[in-house]
């Protein structure tokens, strides 16, 4: 689904990973931190899309609204387990969108 953001100017995170193999319990998790992230104040959506290479974008109202959720205990535990089980490697990329539009 595409991800139903506010007028530009926004910010994005750009998650990009590559797994290791097996679950893991990585789909319980994602799932938990997208109930939880819907929450945080400032998130505007995200979208996703995984085969050998991982993309994640989430979409963000301020960079203030994303220092908190980096900040938030319970991702900074999913962070932790993503480091130590689930990615083989990843890199976050944040940035601002300045433009959007559809059709």
């Amino acid at each position: 689904m595409i991800a139903n953001t506010l007028k530009a100017p926004y910010y994005a995170v750009i998650f990009t990973s590559i797994r290791t193999k097996g679950d893991n319990g990585y789909e319980e998790m994602a799932k938990k931190m997208l109930e939880l992230v819907s929450k945080q104040e400032g998130f505007l959506g995200a979208e996703s899309a995984r085969e050998d290479l991982g993309i994640t974008v989430s979409y963000w109202s301020s960079l203030e609204s994303m220092k908190k959720w980096k900040e938030n205990i319970l991702h900074q535990e999913a962070q932790k387990k993503g480091k130590e089980i689930w990615y083989k490697n990843y890199k976050v990329r944040i940035a601002k969108i300045e433009e959007d539009y559809e059709f």
